[in-house]
């Protein structure tokens, strides 16, 4: 039996339906003129319809947001009082989780048991998580040394109204992180999904409603980026700008918030190397390699894209790899055993098929090229390239789908030069290395030039602060930084 015809499937189909209004107020708000159609990547039939917004719709949810954060019932909320709204959320969202993930497969094409894992496991893990600074966002005492009596102290206030801007390779997991990071600091918040993924964020938005936030904490407003976005990021009632997305995008939208001078983060591309040691522990270092840029099909910021590998287990491990690659089953994310779904559009598969197309034409090998499904859907063969040269735009570029650009490193090749070669690029996000010496793995993460730096596995732990070097982006999610983010430092001196 598919995975498709499955209760949480079906109510998934009836819930996107009827969704796709903008939130405001705590109300839905309909919108005007013609929707934008929400199509399934992996049958490239609509399933539901957005709100188109526009600048009245962002103007309208801003100052819902606006209205919220002055009110007494929001302003003077205790900190345990926001946590326990955010722990009940989290605890609506696992209850929710197999539904939410089926919403997720059917708007965005990941598989579904990847959906699940993050609506009932990452999800509520990252509201947990940032719920518990809520109490914890004290300053710190300090002694002066100007001439007198002085008590003096800061404060870690709230912003104020925080634009979330969310994208759509992974729309609830970010928007969970981002609204409770947002809603844990103080802050009132207008969310923006991604027009081509945005189902599971307006249901996420639902659901803080559920859990008692106040009418107006938590708006969300549907449409283009290039409309709704666009307005959000540069409304003067903005205070705070958290942006997940691409470069090229986030450098427009600082230029709109340089503007203002208004308090901006960005998470951005990435483009990261791989580097693997001929000591590596390959049971682990294949899997792992090839679940690092294969996953949710390559359309991962921190996808591990550029592999340096050993030259004593190149053959090896390329075998191995290929072999790997070729037991990922591709399909329909609804379907009983697909590991990998569809491209999230048509434009971006066109894309990574013109990245690969233009790199064998400089002279790549297509060491591996998987199969796709007959018939409809967004699909693009698993692609392992070598023979790459680092000055192919395959190479360069982010390409934001599964290919992997496979590089040879010798033993006689100095760390130092190797590590040259891993952040030979504009990006620095993540960075990743397999081996069994303590001693690589310390050098490794003292010079790689990148946000993150995991070590023989990889994953997102909510307690350290992500974000990149670069091209990368600017600020950091996660960890206390995260939280931190949605605040202003304020000192405070009072003489006696």
């Amino acid at each position: 039996m598919d995975i498709d015809s499955t209760e949480a499937f079906r109510r998934a189909r009836a819930w996107i339906a009827q969704a796709g209004d903008h939130i405001i107020g705590g109300e839905r708000v309909p919108g005007r003129g013609v929707g934008i159609p929400v199509i399934d990547p992996a049958s490239e039939e609509q399933i539901g319809a957005i709100a188109a917004g526009d600048a009245d719709d962002v103007g309208a949810a801003v100052q819902a947001a606006r209205d919220c954060f002055r009110s007494p019932a929001w302003r003077d909320m205790a900190p345990a009082a926001r946590e326990g709204l955010l722990l009940r959320l989290a605890d609506l969202v696992e209850r929710e989780a197999p539904v939410l993930a089926a919403i997720e497969t059917l708007d965005n094409g990941v598989p579904y048991p990847m959906a699940l894992a993050m609506a009932g496991k990452g999800g509520p893990s990252a509201i947990r998580y940032n719920a518990g600074w809520a109490r914890r966002l004290g300053g710190e005492e300090v002694t002066p040394s100007v001439p007198g009596r002085w008590h003096a102290y800061t404060v870690n206030e709230p912003v104020g109204v925080a634009a979330l801007i969310v994208p759509w390779n992974a729309p609830l997991a970010i928007a969970c992180n981002k609204v409770s990071a947002a809603l844990a600091a103080g802050c009132t918040a207008v969310l923006k999904p991604a027009e081509l993924a945005p189902m599971s964020c307006i249901r996420l938005v639902e659901l803080a409603h559920e859990a008692g936030f106040p009418a107006g904490a938590i708006n969300l407003v549907d449409g283009t980026g290039i409309a709704a976005g666009a307005e959000l990021a540069a409304h003067p009632g903005v205070d705070k700008i958290s942006f997940t997305g691409s470069t090229a995008t986030g450098q427009g939208i600082m230029r709109q918030a340089a503007q203002r001078i208004t308090r901006i983060s960005l998470e951005l591309g990435g483009k990261s190397p791989v580097v693997v040691f001929d000591d590596a522990n390959l049971a682990r270092a294949v899997p792992g390699v090839g679940m690092g840029i294969f996953a949710n099909s390559g359309q991962v910021c921190a996808a591990g894209s550029r592999l340096f590998l050993h030259d004593a287990i190149y053959g090896r491990f390329m075998e191995q790899l290929c072999a790997f690659a070729a037991g990922l089953k591709v399909g329909p994310g609804s379907q009983q055993g697909a590991m990998i779904g569809p491209l999230i559009s048509a434009p971006q598969r066109d894309k990574v098929s013109a990245y690969v197309a233009g790199a064998v034409a400089e002279g790549a090998r297509v060491a591996f090229r998987g199969d796709v499904p007959a018939g409809p859907g967004f699909f693009h063969p698993l692609t392992i390239l070598d023979q790459v040269d680092p000055a192919m735009r395959a190479v360069r570029e982010e390409i934001f789908g599964p290919v992997l650009c496979v590089m040879r490193f010798y033993g006689d090749e100095t760390l130092e030069a190797l590590m040259q070669r891993a952040n030979d690029t504009e990006y620095g996000l993540s960075a990743y290395g397999w081996t069994t010496s303590l001693e690589r793995a310390q050098v490794m993460a003292r010079h790689l030039r990148a946000g993150s730096v995991k070590i023989n596995g990889s994953g997102m732990e909510f307690a350290l602060p992500f974000g990149g070097f670069g091209q990368s982006g600017l600020g950091r999610e996660n960890g206390r930084a995260g939280v931190l983010a949605f605040t202003e430092p304020k000192a405070v001196m009072i003489g006696y």
